[in-house]
Parts: C-alpha cells; structure tokens; sequence
C-alpha cells in the first residue's frame, strides 16, 4: 500500500484520539499525539489564560511543524490526533475572538504560522470528527480532567462555527467528514470497520468515482 499521511481533526471531545488509536492498531500506521505531559506552557496557561497564549500558541506551533515533517519523511503511512492547521484556524482565533490574544500578538503569530505552514508536505486526507454540542460536552465530563473543567457548551460551538469557516476555504487535501456520535469505532468493531472502509475509498479516489457515477445516474 501506497504510504499515506492523514489528520484527525474535531472538537474537544470529537473522538479523535480513540480514533487515532484504533486506526493505528488496525492499519499498522505510526501514529502521533498532542503533546500535553510535556508541555511547559499548559498549567500556566490555564492559570492566565492572557498572559501565556502567545507563548502556548508558539509552543504548538513548533511542535505540530516537527511533528508533521517527521510524519511525512517517515517512509510508513501516519495518522496524527489533530493537526498544525487547527492551531491557527481554530484555536488560536478563538483567543483572539475572547481576548485572550492580543491584536498584535496574534498578527505575529499568524504570520509565523504561514511561514511555517507554507513548505509543509500537505496531507493526503483530512479526517474530520463531528459530534453535537451536548455530546461533547457529555464526554467531556465523563472523562474528567481537571484542566477541560471550564470548557462550555457557548465555547464548543464557537470552535464549531471556526471549523466550518476553516473546512469551507479548504483545499490541501481530500477532508472526509465522520459523524462520531453515529459511530462507536470504539467498542463496536463493525462501526471501526465503516470508517476504515470510508478512510480507504477516499485515498483511493473510489468515494469520488462513486459519487459521480451516482450523479450521471441521476
């Protein structure tokens, strides 16, 4: 099989990680994660939020860079838990959005990130998660971690309207978009087998061939 490199994408609580797992188990892909154990900047940043975004938000942006590079020169297809797009798009906009970013300090940022970003290899597909609000918030809360304890129904869906406006421009690679509360890829391996059966057809272009088949028929 051709190697690939493919992003997880999604909310807080979308499933991304399990789905990551999973898929690296079944396909034998390396796989690859956020980098929070060690993070210097996370425990502050929760702290005060203002005074340490920028700092966070450069953090990431090194570590999704050497990450992502890394992936792609693997010679063995990769699949990573979130990728460095959503830093920019998603979330370092939503600081921006509540105040925590200064003007000045996410104009910065922004022009770093698309100097970094420009030279990246591009993914060859974009897996986005999609749940509902309530079932984000639900899962949130189920696995409890301290430092997801202040997320809000008001601020995941302000990241929701983010990704929509982030996925409508683009254009790096094929996105294939998974309902994840429709989908339980981790306890029902059937459902597992859906996603990687839809995951192959859209590296292979046969979802595509399909969908205008189906069109010529209409």
């Amino acid at each position: 099989m051709a190697k690939h490199l493919v992003l997880v994408a999604g909310n807080i609580g979308a499933g991304k990680t399990s789905l990551t797992e999973r898929l690296g188990q079944r396909l034998g892909w390396r796989t690859a994660f956020e980098s929070v154990a060690d993070n210097p900047y996370l425990a502050d940043f929760y702290a005060d939020m203002r005074q340490w975004s920028f700092h966070l938000q450069i953090f990431f942006l090194g570590h999704r860079a050497e990450q992502h590079l890394e992936l792609a020169q693997d010679p063995r297809s990769a699949i990573a838990d979130r990728s460095i797009y959503e830093d920019a798009y998603i979330f370092a906009r939503a600081l921006h959005h509540m105040g925590n970013l200064s003007e000045r300090d996410y104009l910065a940022y922004l022009r770093l990130f698309n100097l970094v970003v420009k030279d990246l290899p591009a993914p060859d597909l974009l897996i986005y998660l999609r749940a509902p609000v309530s079932v984000l918030m639900d899962r949130i809360h189920q696995r409890g971690r301290k430092m997801e304890s202040g997320i809000t129904a008001e601020y995941l869906t302000l990241l929701d309207s983010f990704y929509d406006d982030w996925l409508a421009s683009f254009d790096l690679c094929p996105v294939l978009t998974i309902q994840s509360h429709d989908l339980d890829f981790v306890h029902q391996k059937k459902h597992l087998d859906i996603v990687v059966q839809r995951i192959q057809d859209k590296l292979t272009g046969k979802e595509e061939l399909d969908f205008r088949r189906e069109g010529d028929v209409g």
